[in-house]
């Protein structure tokens, strides 16, 4: 549990700033039921991530990659936490420009955000890297596993960055949008350790920004002003109550 007045300090420099934007990662959904990729019961605790989680293994194998992606098909179906139904709500109350997220769940707009850039990719859109063509996670829902694309019968792939692939460009563009001039980064359920997203927190403070962090397990050190070691459901639920008064 947070001390009260951390609570009260973060929401405190929540309120006196000008803009605001978070950072999510993994952390933030385990409360929904999705485990930590890199937790115990994480999927990388079954699959060997350079065996599956790269595009070249991809392309060589895609039905072998799809008996991992079968198992994040049934884990997107989970519903939104109170802790992203707050950030929603500090959207809404004009507290919040916007998220970055590392997450693939689509948690986030689930919840009610708008603005959410999804630094990763999402498990929302299915593309065929042989003719190009795309569909919706309902079309995929209607088909066999691994899905074949109904234009040439190719394994499609989710629109989620592989360990070997780029950042999309326009992922990028629209993290620097956001991350202009701002003055507070919430970062919450983030160790920051996966590369490039792992250096936004070290940019913002080194850019004169302020950070507050929010991990049962605190990582950010001295890069954080405020840390609140607790659950995500939990702080945010707080840091909203605190922002109501």
């Amino acid at each position: 549990m947070p001390e009260p007045t951390a609570v009260r300090r973060a929401a405190d420099l929540l309120q006196r700033s000008g803009k605001t934007v978070a950072l999510t990662g993994a952390g933030v959904s385990t409360e929904s039921g999705i485990p930590d990729f890199r937790g115990k019961n994480g999927l990388w605790s079954r699959f060997d991530p350079m065996e599956y989680g790269t595009i070249g293994a991809f392309g060589k194998d895609p039905k072998k990659v799809w008996r991992m992606l079968g198992e994040l098909l049934d884990l997107i179906e989970a519903k939104p936490n109170q802790g992203h139904l707050a950030l929603a709500a500090m959207e809404r109350k004009g507290l919040l420009a916007g998220i970055v997220t590392q997450n693939i769940d689509g948690l986030h707009q689930k919840a009610g955000s708008s603005k959410v850039v999804e630094f990763h990719g999402s498990m929302a859109i299915f593309s065929c890297l042989a003719c190009g063509k795309s569909f919706p996670l309902a079309r995929i829902r209607q088909l066999a596993l691994p899905p074949l694309c109904p234009e040439c019968a190719e394994v499609l792939k989710p629109d989620v960055v592989f360990f070997d692939e780029r950042i999309p460009a326009a992922a990028l563009s629209e993290t620097e949008e956001l991350l202009a001039g701002v003055d507070v980064l919430l970062v919450a359920g983030t160790s920051c350790q996966v590369v490039p997203a792992s250096y936004i927190a070290g940019r913002v403070y080194r850019n004169g920004g302020r950070i507050i962090e929010i991990n049962l397990e605190p990582a950010l050190g001295g890069f954080a002003e405020i840390t609140l070691a607790a659950g995500f459901s939990k702080v945010m639920t707080q840091l909203l109550n605190a922002l109501s008064k």
